[in-house]
C-alpha cells in the first residue's frame, strides 16, 4: 500500500466528516469538535466554501437521502462533561457561503446518529452518549438509543417543532460506537456501549418494533463488521474499552460465538484513546482504518493476507490524532481516505494505491 498525502485544511480540533451531494457533484464536509467552523470541500480536497463559522460542536453529519445540499449535523456537543445543549440540525444550502441551520430534534448528549434505509422507508437512530450529569465525569446516567421515521420533507421541523423520537434501547453506559453495515438486504446499526456491541434493525414493517441484538458482552468503545477474510462470515472488530487503547479482531466459532482472533501487537500505552474507525474495501480488499490520539497517534489500514493467514497492517500516518477517517472512491476510480487529525488541527487527503 501507498499513502500519497495532501494537507486541505488547518482546522482547529477538526472532528467530524460526512459525504454530501452538491450540484450532483460528490463533495464531503468537515467540521469541529470545538466552537470552530465547518468546511465543504470538493471532492478532489478543493475547499469550495464556509458551511457555519460555529458553534460546533459536530460529531456525526449525513446527508439527507434524496436531498441536495442538505445534511443533517449533531451541535453542541462539546465534550461528554458539555452536551446539555446538543442536538441534530438540518443544514440546507441557500447559496455559495450561505447556508440555513435548524433544528431537528433536541438530544442532549447525541454523539452518534445514523439513517438508515428498510423497506423503502429512512429511518432516524440516535445514539446518546449518556443520560445526563452532576459534575465532571459524572457516568451515573446511562445513554440510550432513539428512533424515528425520517420524512423525506423536513421543513417543517425547527425549534419550536422538533421531530418526535422513540425510546428503543436505554441502561447503555458510554454509548460512543457506531457504525452502518448491511444486514439481511438492509440498513442496520452496529453501536458499541460499556455493556458490549448491539445490532440495531429498522422495522420490518412501518409500524412495527427496532429489533435490537447483543453480539457481544465486550465492553466497546466503537465497533465494526467486516467479512476480511472472505469466508462469508463477518469478523468484529472491537475497540476496547470507553477510548480504550485495546484493538481486537474477533472470529465466529463453531458455535457462532465471537473468540478473539487477532490482537495489534502494540504496546497499549502507544496506543492511547483509539478512536478513528471507518470499515470498507480499499484496494480491492476489506479493510479496517484506525487511529489513535495519543501515544503515538498513529493511523493504520487493517487487512487480512491471505498467504500468511494473518492480519496485516499498513501506516497511513504517523504523529496526527486523528478523531475520524472517511474512505469514498473518486470519480477517476482512486481509492481516497479523509483523515481529521485532530491532534495537530489537520485535515489531510490520502490517495491510496498499490
Amino acid at each position: 500500500m501507498k499513502v500519497e498525502k495532501k494537507v486541505i485544511s488547518n482546522l482547529n480540533k477538526c472532528y467530524a466528516i460526512g459525504d454530501l451531494k452538491v450540484n450532483g457533484e460528490h463533495c464531503f464536509v468537515v467540521a469541529a469538535e470545538k466552537k470552530d467552523p465547518c468546511y465543504l470541500f470538493a471532492e478532489d480536497g478543493t475547499m469550495l466554501e464556509t458551511v457555519w463559522t460555529g458553534p460546533g460542536g459536530v460529531m456525526t453529519m449525513a446527508q439527507v437521502p434524496g436531498a441536495d445540499a442538505q445534511f443533517l449535523a449533531t451541535y453542541k456537543f462539546y465534550s461528554p462533561n458539555d452536551g446539555f445543549e446538543a442536538r441534530i440540525v438540518i443544514a440546507t444550502r441557500k447559496g455559495k457561503d450561505d447556508w440555513e441551520l435548524r433544528t431537528l430534534c433536541k438530544t442532549p448528549f447525541v454523539h452518534r446518529f445514523g439513517i438508515l434505509t428498510r423497506g423503502g422507508i429512512h429511518y432516524l437512530i440516535v445514539c446518546c452518549l449518556k443520560g445526563g450529569m452532576e459534575y465532571k465525569n459524572d457516568w451515573r446516567f446511562p445513554g440510550a438509543c432513539y428512533g424515528a421515521v425520517l420524512p423525506d420533507d423536513l421543513s417543517a421541523f425547527n425549534e419550536d417543532n422538533p421531530l418526535k423520537l422513540d425510546l428503543i434501547a436505554d441502561d447503555m453506559l458510554k454509548n460512543h460506537g457506531f457504525s452502518i453495515v448491511k444486514h439481511g438486504g438492509y440498513d442496520a446499526a452496529l453501536v458499541g456501549c460499556e455493556d458490549g456491541t448491539f445490532l440495531f434493525s429498522p422495522p420490518a414493517v412501518l409500524g412495527a418494533d427496532w429489533e435490537v441484538e447483543q453480539i457481544s458482552t465486550i465492553p466497546a468503545s466503537d465497533s465494526v463488521l467486516i467479512d476480511f477474510d472472505g469466508d462469508g462470515e463477518l469478523e468484529l472488530g472491537t475497540i476496547s474499552p470507553f477510548h480504550g487503547n485495546s484493538l481486537t479482531i474477533y472470529h465466529l466459532d463453531e458455535h457462532d460465538n465471537y473468540v478473539p482472533q487477532w490482537k495489534l501487537a502494540l504496546p497499549e500505552k502507544q496506543t492511547e484513546m483509539l478512536h478513528a474507525t471507518w470499515a470498507d474495501t480499499i484496494l480491492g480488499k476489506p479493510t479496517w482504518i484506525v487511529g489513535w490520539r495519543k501515544g503515538t497517534k498513529d493511523t493504520i489500514a487493517i487487512t487480512w493476507d491471505a498467504e500468511a493467514g494473518d492480519y496485516h497492517i499498513d501506516y497511513i500516518d504517523k504523529n496526527t490524532g486523528c478523531a475520524n477517517a472517511m474512505h469514498f472512491v473518486d470519480k477517476n476510480g482512486k481509492d481516497i481516505v479523509i483523515g481529521t487529525n485532530r491532534e495537530i488541527d489537520e485535515v489531510a487527503y490520502y490517495t491510496i494505491t498499490e
